[in-house]
């Protein structure tokens, strides 16, 4: 392949650059010469990182990796690919920020799950390497074993929770076989919601999977009982399943600043809907994420509006720096209108290799990204590519995902919505959904070129995802060809406004209460609700507390709001305790209140003076009832008898 120094030279020009022929080979000396010396060392060269790094034992600084030769170099545009070169060596130089892990231990304790004696076939590959039992559900015939080498028994699996050394399964039409069981297999009495716990489950079942995104929950082996390869290489992986593992932590979880619930009232509630392996439940006030479950797909991180859920592989922060690096470097070393794609390590890593490999390689100006799962990546990486200069974005997916992708189609919709709002021209932001590389680049050919930001932004902030997600956004509109201040949003946006209908609202202040960032405000001097829509999250709370049912969720992005005062929605006249002149409620609600017990209820009769207590505040209320010695229970009307249901259904007969 091609190498065109002069252009990565221009793109990283604080560094020393050199080319070679066959650095792995005969030029190995000259590798350990620069490993030798002071500063940090990037290696465009993958296929050897073994090699290089056994030679560089000893070696002063830091040393890092990148491909580009699939990537870039091999392609029918590689003689154009200097740019893209010098963005993947800037990308490779960013720091990556160090994750915490998770440990299971397995002492591997399996249950075998299956309905014939494909089941038991398996059991006995197994018995000298796990502790195995053996639960056939509904069994045909089976044969009694010669010698009981390990237990099978009856019983179907109704729940089944838990991951890699803590799986619970609740189990009915449980029994044991009679030892003097002589042609098939006869069970004792059967029994219902049975307790098992074991540390692996290899299920032969051949029914549904035991578990949603079944692929993704660590310690559950599925396989067809008709295809004994199958079964086979099932039985292979769970025999690799005892010790203690290390698995990451994908996700960072702050409790305090999650708003999926208050006073028992659901607000926020995007991560249970998005979890494809449900390790996501609600928990109080808050929800709790089971690390064991998590598979790290990072859609509750992408989703989550103020950042309680937050990525930590990488976190959103040190992902913007790569994007950063990548498209700034890009357009330095002469580059221009580039596509970002985004791609993960499994799927669209082995994608671009055999493209490279076997067809035209990717474009020049496709710049590919890897990231853990694609569907981390959230609207903020989006808005920031934009800003930074890139004029595309694409999302490599595999054609049937492992599991559900429902929240990256919300972050393309309401990315389609931003840029389209600003300017940008034509499809910017789409998946590509293929398991086949012509394919893969085939579409990626035909992308029409659209141009990018004239003056690329080159913000470099840190924090929560929530508040890049805004910074991004306004560095985006201040870059963008067609700024405008006001952007609809679809539906479960992290931004907003919320619509009160005046007429209804009481001024009860029940929306303020709950509101867990500070979006609506009271004054503690006069009646009066207040919105400030820069706090705003969208999290529908005070739409769930208003007893009057008169809020609504409005999804937009109001680029004048971090700027603007708060807008007052409405306004009334205190009511002023008329004894001590103290105001204490709202005017107009004391005044509905007194006409509906004046003359109606047998405390208030028409036009008695003790009406005038509504009228004050909690303190002369207490002080008036006390000068007067009022006795509540005076004047109670008598009944001969207690009353019923009947007595209230013949009262409710008589209104009619």
């Amino acid at each position: 392949m091609r190498l065109d120094t002069a252009a990565i030279r221009r793109g990283c020009p604080n560094c020393e650059i050199a080319d070679f022929h066959q650095l792995c080979r005969h030029q190995l000396d000259h590798f350990r010469n620069a490993a030798k010396a002071e500063g940090p060392l990037v290696v465009g060269c993958t296929q050897e990182a073994t090699l290089f790094g056994n030679e560089a034992e000893g070696g002063s600084g830091k040393m890092d990796f990148v491909n580009l030769r699939e990537t870039a170099g091999w392609s029918v545009e590689g003689a154009k690919a200097g740019p893209k070169m010098a963005a993947l060596i800037a990308v490779a130089s960013e720091p990556a920020p160090a994750y915490p892990f998770v440990a299971l231990k397995s002492d591997g304790v399996i249950l075998i799950y299956g309905r014939d004696e494909v089941a038991v076939e398996a059991g006995q590959l197994l018995f000298d390497h796990l502790d195995v039992t053996v639960m056939i559900t509904k069994p045909a015939l089976i044969a009694p074993p010669a010698t009981t080498s390990f237990p099978v028994v009856k019983g179907t699996i109704r729940n089944a929770k838990g991951h890699l050394g803590a799986f619970e399964l609740v189990i009915d039409d449980y029994a044991l076989p009679q030892p003097s069981s002589r042609t098939a297999l006869v069970f004792e009495t059967p029994r219902n919601g049975l307790t098992s716990r074991c540390d692996l489950v290899l299920d032969l079942s051949g029914g549904t999977p035991l578990f949603p995104a079944h692929d993704l929950r660590d310690g559950y082996l599925r396989a067809d009982p008709r295809d004994p390869s199958a079964m086979l290489r099932a039985v292979l992986k769970a025999r690799d399943f005892v010790g203690s593992f290390d698995k990451p932590k994908y996700v960072n979880f702050s409790a305090e600043i999650c708003v999926h619930s208050r006073s028992k009232l659901t607000g926020c509630h995007r991560c249970l809907d998005l979890c494809p392996t449900r390790a996501i439940t609600p928990d109080g006030d808050h929800v709790k994420i089971d690390a064991g479950v998590c598979a790290g797909c990072g859609q509750c991180a992408a989703a989550c509006p103020t950042g309680a859920a937050s990525y930590a592989l990488p976190p959103a922060d040190a992902l913007l720096h790569k994007l950063r690096a990548m498209l700034l470097t890009y357009r330095e070393a002469g580059g221009a209108n580039p596509v970002v794609l985004f791609h993960d390590s499994q799927h669209g890593g082995p994608l671009i290799d055999a493209l490279a490999r076997h067809g035209d390689g990717l474009p020049a100006d496709v710049l590919p990204f890897a990231v853990n799962e694609v569907t981390q990546v959230g609207l903020e990486a989006v808005a920031a590519s934009f800003a930074y200069g890139a004029a595309g974005i694409r999302f490599l997916l595999r054609a049937k995902p492992r599991h559900d992708v429902a929240g990256l189609s919300q972050t393309v919709a309401m990315a389609d919505a931003v840029v389209g709002g600003l300017g940008f021209s034509g499809p910017r932001v789409a998946t590509i959904e293929t398991d086949d590389p012509d394919a893969l680049g085939e579409v990626l050919r035909e992308i029409e070129p659209a141009p990018a930001v004239e003056r690329a932004a080159t913000f470099k902030t840190v924090g929560k995802r929530s508040d890049l997600l805004r910074f991004a956004l306004h560095e985006l509109h201040r870059v963008a060809p067609a700024p405008t201040d006001i952007i609809a949003l679809p539906e479960a946006a992290p931004l907003g406004a919320i619509s009160v209908n005046v007429d209804g609202c009481t001024l009860c202040l029940s929306c303020v209460s709950v509101c867990p960032t500070g979006a609506l405000r009271d004054d503690p001097e006069r009646p009066v609700l207040k919105f400030v829509e820069d706090a705003c999250v969208q999290c529908g709370l005070c739409r769930s507390a208003c007893p009057e049912k008169v809020i609504t969720l409005k999804p937009q992005i109001d680029f004048r709001a971090a700027r603007a005062a708060p807008l007052i929605i409405k306004e009334e006249e205190p009511a002023l305790c008329i004894r001590c002149n103290k105001p204490f409620g709202v005017k107009s609600t004391i005044e509905k209140i007194a006409a509906k017990l004046e003359g109606r209820h047998w405390m208030y009769p028409a036009g008695d003076a003790r009406l005038n207590a509504v009228r004050m505040c909690a303190d002369c209320r207490v002080i008036v009832m006390s000068e007067q010695q009022f006795d509540p229970f005076a004047g109670v009307p008598e009944r001969a008898s207690p009353r019923t249901t009947d007595d209230y259904l013949r009262e409710r007969e008589n209104k009619r």
